[in-house]
């Protein structure tokens, strides 16, 4: 441990919208500063809808590859809106289910929720686990893990044209 402020396994945590998360692994940290994320840009932004892109989880990569990235929303007209972008802009992207059993990976004897769910459906659990932190807001979860990265060349930028052209188009539905 670094110190004793250290986040270990066992440690309960509070979002800043008072949800309790148990810390099962503190490998999975990046979806604990995300859930501040998403009730700050859903509490105080503004916004009409969330989108977030997030290199979340290795399980997508096994599922999708490394060409592929995943988008997890439970609202239709938003996952219609992503998969047009996707296509105009050739940033590929597959919808995913969010299985709302899977829900139950998540529970936890002493906190809200936990931060990891079981063995298998490791990235449905992650996009589940986010959905905690928005409400009502239509809200989508993309895992850039695979195409953000090309071993040989480097960084790609994966979903930079993909969000460009989501919010463009965005604003003219709104014009």
């Amino acid at each position: 441990m670094i110190n004793d402020r250290a986040v270990v396994p066992s440690d309960v945590l509070t979002a800043s919208n008072g949800k309790t998360i148990e810390v099962l692994n503190t490998d999975a940290e990046g979806r604990l500063t995300l859930a501040d994320a998403l009730v700050y840009a859903d509490k105080e932004v503004g916004c009409e809808s969330i989108i977030e892109l997030s290199t979340l989880t290795g399980a997508c990569m096994v599922s999708l590859g490394k060409k592929v990235c995943g988008v997890w929303t439970s609202n239709d007209d938003l996952a219609r809106d992503l998969e047009e972008a996707s296509k105009v802009t050739g940033d590929k992207s597959w919808r995913m289910p969010l299985v709302e059993e899977y829900n139950d990976q998540l529970k936890s004897k002493i906190a809200d929720l936990t931060n990891l769910g079981g063995r298998y459906g490791g990235a449905i659990t992650a996009a589940l686990f986010l959905q905690n932190f928005v409400d009502k807001k239509p809200f989508a979860h993309i895992d850039i893990a695979g195409p953000v990265w090309d071993d040989a060349t480097g960084a790609t930028g994966f979903g930079t044209k993909l969000v460009t052209e989501w919010v463009s188009s965005s604003g003219k539905k709104d014009a």
